[in-house]
């Protein structure tokens, strides 16, 4: 094994990321090292690349970025218990305290002490990765290739926040159709939704939650007939769309100032509105007419249970229950980041799974094996 990897890093305060040679990192007691076969790009690594506000003020260059992953343990710490040489694993990409209230009460995804990988310490956009072993978690390599396996982590936020509600037999509309809410789409339509309805200001977009299943698609900027009585377009439209009614649940899922408005408009009195998409600045919200009047039932939810969610999400993606391969735009090596990126941010593309190398993502079981064999060059522990 070599002594150096390269890495996607953003190495100053300032727009764009650079590919690096850095140390493979050491390990400590509790953590196992992975070498990352697939890593995916979410809308927190787009950020760091724009460097936004919120970049300048959380993430403290340099830093190895990313999340979202999958690959093969090849050495493990020397009180690691449950994690072996050769596992396939991805993981939770928040690490815990353990000891606050939260945590010791089944919410450690609320942890107010939480370090998030790629944001807080380093991340996985490198060929290798060292993580605790508190966050891994196994992949059966014969049912969740790595491409899926990579989007565990943001298909179960969509996971989360959607099956929050019993879905079977309700309308459902979906505002914002990034990746968490085609994913929701496809959710809601497995769960056994009577009709979905997706709205968004992106066709390409759109398109991919009419592939996820969405009855009725919207685009605001080009339905403008639905804007005659002086009314919010979209709740118009969605209205009409669901036989003159408003729809039963709600997932709001852009963070857009609008979509919000127009979520509580169009919800039915005593209907459910889950809000998920995080708004860049603070909401004006009518509560009295919007809210108390209309006896909704409001969820406010970001990320997901830690672990109750991946083994909801595990049983949905092995079981072929929701396909999110539509969502997968391209497969890039890692010195096309920008490429990547750059993409991204044109609305052209939903899901990029990246790779440490221009060879194809080849079968995690050969690559466990090789790897298993290979990692006896840096001491590794094994377990019986």
């Amino acid at each position: 094994m070599p002594e150096t990897m390269k890495a996607i890093r953003k190495a100053a305060r300032e727009p764009g990321l650079v590919i690096e040679d850095v140390p493979i990192p050491s390990l400590g007691p509790h953590d196992v090292l992975v070498q990352v076969v697939a890593a995916s790009i979410c809308g927190t690594d787009l950020h760091i690349w724009n460097w936004n506000p919120w970049s300048e003020q959380r993430i403290r260059p340099p830093l190895t970025i990313g999340h979202e992953f999958a690959g093969t343990v090849v050495e493990v710490g020397p009180t690691v218990e449950h994690v072996r040489v050769g596992d396939y694993v991805s993981a939770e990409s928040h690490i815990t305290c353990g000891m606050c209230f939260q945590c010791r009460t089944g919410q450690a995804h609320m942890c107010p002490a939480t370090k998030v990988i790629g944001v807080d310490c380093d991340g996985v956009f490198a060929e290798y990765v060292a993580l605790p072993e508190s966050v891994i978690w196994r992949n059966d390599g014969t049912k969740i290739p790595p491409e899926i396996a990579t989007l565990q982590e943001p298909f179960g936020n969509a996971v989360y926040a959607t099956l929050a509600h019993d879905l079977a037999g309700q309308t459902v509309g979906v505002f914002g159709c990034g990746p968490i809410g085609c994913f929701a789409v496809g959710i809601a339509k497995a769960s056994g939704a009577a009709a979905v309805f997706a709205t968004d200001i992106v066709d390409y977009r759109l398109e991919l939650a009419r592939q996820m299943g969405a009855d009725a698609i919207y685009n605001p900027n080009h339905e403008t007939g639905h804007d005659s009585d002086g009314q919010n377009g979209t709740t118009n439209w969605l209205i009409e769309a669901n036989e003159g009614y408003g729809v039963d649940v709600v997932l709001e899922m852009s963070g857009a100032a609008g979509a919000i408005t127009s979520a509580f408009r169009a919800v039915r009195n005593g209907g459910r509105v889950t809000l998920f998409g995080i708004p860049s600045s603070p909401v004006e919200i009518d509560v009295a007419e919007n809210m108390i009047f209309k006896n909704l039932t409001v969820l406010a939810l970001n990320g997901r249970r830690i672990f109750d969610t991946w083994f909801k999400t595990r049983w949905m993606l092995e079981g072929g229950v929701v396909d999110i391969r539509p969502l997968i735009t391209r497969q890039l090596p890692f010195d096309r980041i920008d490429e990547a990126m750059e993409l991204l941010s044109s609305g052209q593309a939903c899901k990029i799974v990246l790779q440490p190398s221009e060879t194809p993502i080849e079968s995690v079981a050969a690559a466990g094996v090789t790897q298993a064999a290979d990692a006896n060059v840096r001491g590794v522990v094994r377990h019986p």
